[in-house]
Formats: C-alpha cells, sequence, structure tokens
C-alpha cells in the first residue's frame, strides 16, 4: 500500500499566518513517517480528475515559514455535495484533510466530514480557524490565526492617515474589510483614538442606512468643531473608521438609493468588490456637509467646508508578514493538529488555549441546525471595553444642543448618536 498521507488545502482570502500553519503541520507529520501533500486551488481542484498537489518537503518548510501570503494557491470556490467523490483520498492513501479557512471554509469542511463518515471512509478532517475577520466561534474570545497581525498592520496605517489628518487639517474615510463583523474595524479604531468608529454591530435596534451612517460621521465632525470653538482646541481635523460589514445588512434598494454607480452581477446584485467603499461614504459625506453647510448661522464661528479624503484599509492587510502573536500561534495550531488527530478526533475545529493545552471544537456544534454554516461570531457590543469606547467617541450629544442650535438651523438630535442608534 502507498505511503500514508496528509492533504492541507486552503480557501477563502489570504492571511498572514497560512505559511507558519501549513510549515508546522508537515513538519511534525513529515517526522511521523507521513507524506505531505498540499492541494492548490482548495476544493476546487479536490474533487477533480486533476487534482492540482505540491509534495511539502523541508526544503519549502524552511523557505515558507515565517513569510506572508500563501505558497498554496487560494480559491473561493463552495463544492456542491453532488461533486464529492473519493478519488482523491483512497489514490493518495490520505488518513487526514486539513482545511485551512474561515466560515464558509468551515461550512464545507462540515459538509466535507458528514460525506466522509457517510461513506465509512477512513479520513478524518481538522480544521484550522484563518481569518483576518475574526468572526470563527472561537471559545475564551480566542482569536481566529492572522487577525493580529492584520490589526497590528492596520495600525500602523491608520496611524499614518490620522498623522496627515493632523497635519493637513483634513479628515479620512477609512474602511476597513471585515465582511458582517466589526472586529478589525474596531480594534484598530480604539488602538489609533479615532474619534468615530461605526461597525454593523452597533444598530442592534434600528436598520442600517446610509443616512443614519453618514450622520454619525458629521455628528464627530461637529463635535471635533466644538472643542476648536470652544474651548480653544486645535481639533478641527480627524478620521472615521468603519466597518465593511454595514454593507451585509443593507438591502439592495437602500444600497442603490445611494446614487453611486455600480455594476451588478448575474442575480442582479451591485458588486460591491468592484468599489471602494471608503469611496462610497466619503462621495455621501461630502454631499451631506455641503447640504448642511447652508444652514449654517455664522459663517465667522463655523464652517462646514471640510476636506474629507477616502482610504481603504483592505488587501494590505492580508499577505503581510505575520507578527510575533501569529508565528508562534500557528505553530502551536499546526502542532495541535497532529495532536489532535494522534487522540483520534476528526469533524472539528483545532483550538489552542491560552493555557497552552489544545482541545477540539466540534463542527456540528457551531453549524446552524437549519442551513448548515457556521455561525459568524460578532463584537459582543454588551462588554465593558465597547461600552467605553462608544461614551469616549466624540459625538453631538444633549450637552451640545445649545451649542449646536447657536450655529445651525438644524435639529441637533438628528445627529445625537443614543438617538440615531435608538440608545438610552
Amino acid at each position: 500500500m502507498d505511503k500514508k498521507s496528509v492533504a492541507i488545502l486552503c480557501s477563502g482570502g489570504p492571511a498572514p499566518g497560512i505559511n507558519t500553519v501549513v510549515c508546522s503541520i508537515a513538519k511534525v507529520f513529515r517526522k511521523a513517517g507521513y507524506r505531505v501533500i498540499g492541494i492548490n486551488y482548495g476544493t476546487e481542484t479536490l474533487f477533480t480528475d486533476h487534482v492540482d498537489t505540491v509534495d511539502i518537503d523541508f526544503n519549502l518548510i524552511d523557505h515558507y515559514f515565517n513569510r506572508g501570503g500563501s505558497f498554496l494557491k487560494m480559491s473561493r470556490y463552495k463544492p456542491k455535495d453532488s461533486e464529492f467523490k473519493p478519488d482523491f483520498f483512497i489514490k493518495n492513501n490520505v488518513k487526514l484533510l486539513v482545511t485551512i479557512g474561515g466560515d464558509d471554509t468551515a461550512s464545507t469542511a462540515n459538509r466535507i466530514t458528514k460525506y466522509l463518515n457517510e461513506k465509512n471512509l477512513p479520513v478524518r478532517n481538522i480544521h484550522v480557524p484563518k481569518t483576518i475577520d475574526n468572526d470563527l466561534p472561537l471559545p475564551k474570545a480566542l482569536p481566529t490565526f492572522g487577525y493580529q497581525s492584520a490589526q497590528n498592520e492596520g495600525v500602523r496605517i491608520a496611524t499614518t492617515i490620522y498623522e496627515d489628518a493632523r497635519t493637513s487639517g483634513n479628515w479620512f474615510v477609512v474602511s476597513s474589510m471585515g465582511r458582517e463583523a466589526g472586529h478589525l474595524a474596531f480594534d484598530i479604531g480604539v488602538a489609533c483614538h479615532y474619534p468615530m468608529i461605526i461597525i454593523p454591530e452597533m444598530f442592534k435596534k434600528v436598520e442600517i442606512t446610509f443616512d443614519r451612517i453618514i450622520k454619525m460621521m458629521i455628528s464627530s465632525i461637529l463635535k471635533r468643531k466644538k472643542y476648536t470653538q470652544t474651548q480653544k482646541l486645535d481639533m478641527d481635523y480627524g478620521a472615521i473608521m468603519i466597518s465593511e460589514g454595514v454593507f451585509h445588512f443593507m438591502s439592495d434598494k437602500e444600497i442603490v438609493s445611494s446614487g453611486i454607480k455600480f455594476s451588478f452581477d448575474e442575480h442582479g446584485h451591485p458588486e460591491l468588490g468592484n468599489i471602494s467603499k471608503a469611496h462610497i461614504f466619503n462621495v455621501l459625506l461630502n454631499e451631506e456637509l455641503k447640504k448642511l453647510d447652508g444652514k449654517v448661522k455664522c459663517r465667522e464661528k463655523i464652517n462646514l467646508k471640510v476636506k474629507c479624503r477616502p482610504t481603504e484599509l483592505g488587501y494590505e492587510l492580508r499577505c503581510c508578514p505575520p507578527c510575533a502573536f501569529d508565528l508562534k500561534y500557528c505553530t502551536l495550531l499546526g502542532f495541535g493538529v497532529k495532536e489532535l488527530f494522534d487522540r483520534g478526533f476528526s469533524g472539528c475545529i483545532v483550538v489552542c488555549n491560552n493555557d497552552g493545552t489544545v482541545s477540539p471544537l466540534y463542527l456540528k456544534d457551531i453549524e446552524d441546525p437549519e442551513t448548515g454554516k457556521i455561525k459568524p461570531r460578532l463584537v459582543d457590543i454588551g462588554t465593558d471595553n465597547y461600552k467605553m469606547m462608544f461614551e469616549n467617541l466624540h459625538y453631538i450629544n444633549k450637552d451640545d444642543y445649545k451649542w449646536f442650535s447657536k450655529n445651525l438651523d438644524e435639529d441637533p438630535q438628528l445627529y445625537d448618536i443614543k438617538h440615531i442608534l435608538n440608545e438610552k
């Protein structure tokens, strides 16, 4: 019989630390006498007659261990259950399939596990939680790998942007990746002391609309203008951090009504990936500021001719070199895969706990019973750190109403964030 083997595939988007995980898995399994097969393009080729593979040897391990990106090519392809077949596993005597990815890949891994069990194939599956979005439901708030590195790189860029705002007297609208969760935008914004942070989880009691978002942005601009005018502080500049996840909860009608020109996919949905999210918000912000400028009572006291510039924190974060945290974390995750395999586990996510122990998190325990998909982990707005952050943002509140009414012919309540979000 052919030598026992382990197959590894990566799906979804890149994240810092992928190479570290793959190389760590290869290192421990090769030491145990296994052949280690890397699969290019994920599940796009796995169930075809021409699986694109690479044998992972020590030279590859040593060369790629601490590099960003992924030497295994990636794909977002999601195979249908009808595409599953056992040929690759049988031909290569595969004993373990390691899937590396986020919630979509975890959901696919869950289906593959069920298929392998139904066919009584002696192939186990262990999933490694990868995503810069940090939205896999790991226990005890453990991060997904790649998140810390992406956050570090995001903070580096966002800090430079804020210094530009201070230097030039401008405002910047910064949009961060995050799909439907706001972890990345929240943590980068807090770390950089941004005066306004907007994430989808904030809108728990109201519908997410462009109008609400733009008024929150303007609320921060006005608050800083008040500080500048009444306290003689040089604060007439700033930056706003907003998660692209807000789009996930908007209807197509709301998105199209923005007036931004979109291309559309074959299902008639606006293709958000073809346009900068920061650009969308910046255009709408400038339009609303022009309208509000017409309601200024005394231009010598307040000027709403604000220069706003859009900046995207997106693909720049995905392939940066992994930070020290992720280099160690990803190494432990790779070794943890071997540990769980030796203990007979399958159909699970490998979890490396803060105390150094390794444990399984079964995919079946975190799936949506109706869809079979893995439920994403969102920012918990009930925590103390969120509440402290929210209270210390710069926005119009009741204490500012008198100042607001002296300067603008508009209802100040419309720009009070607690009123906008229906918070008490």
